[in-house]
């Protein structure tokens, strides 16, 4: 029964530990610093900043525990991040009580909706009012 447990959580764990290394390198490698990480394509192509746009800084600040830093970098990340770690959970504590759990899809309103999300932080953040939403 317990190996059979063990087995189950294997795959949220190793995400789990991907995603934590993953941190790790990023909060150990400052993306501060120039010539570390490569540019965002749209911003050396045109200037523009991209939805994504400082989510490596915002990362690594979020590595050392400085929230307001990471807003100020890509609060889209920072709003994503407890999301994310919550369906984790989920998925993990499925797996370990065997009642593996499966949201249902999104309806399509829900997942326009956040595309549309992206989209408009996209742009926003690269017009004069939204400055302050640029990293």
């Amino acid at each position: 029964m317990v190996t059979h447990r063990l087995r189950a959580v294997l795959a949220p764990l190793g995400v789990a530990l991907a995603a934590g290394a993953a941190v790790a390198y990023v909060g150990v490698v400052d993306p501060n610093e120039a010539g570390h990480y490569p540019v965002c394509p749209l911003f050396a192509l045109t200037g523009l900043l991209c939805p994504g746009c400082g989510a490596l800084r915002a990362t690594h600040a979020l590595a050392h525990l400085d929230v307001v830093a990471a807003l100020g970098l890509n609060p889209l990340l920072v709003l994503a991040t407890p999301v994310v770690a919550y369906v984790w959970a989920r998925w993990l504590i499925g797996a370990w009580s065997g009642s593996a759990w499966r949201p249902s899809p999104p309806r399509p309103v829900y997942l326009w909706s956040l595309l549309a999300l992206i989209l408009l932080f996209g742009v926003v953040r690269n017009l004069p009012f939204g400055a302050f939403l640029a990293p």
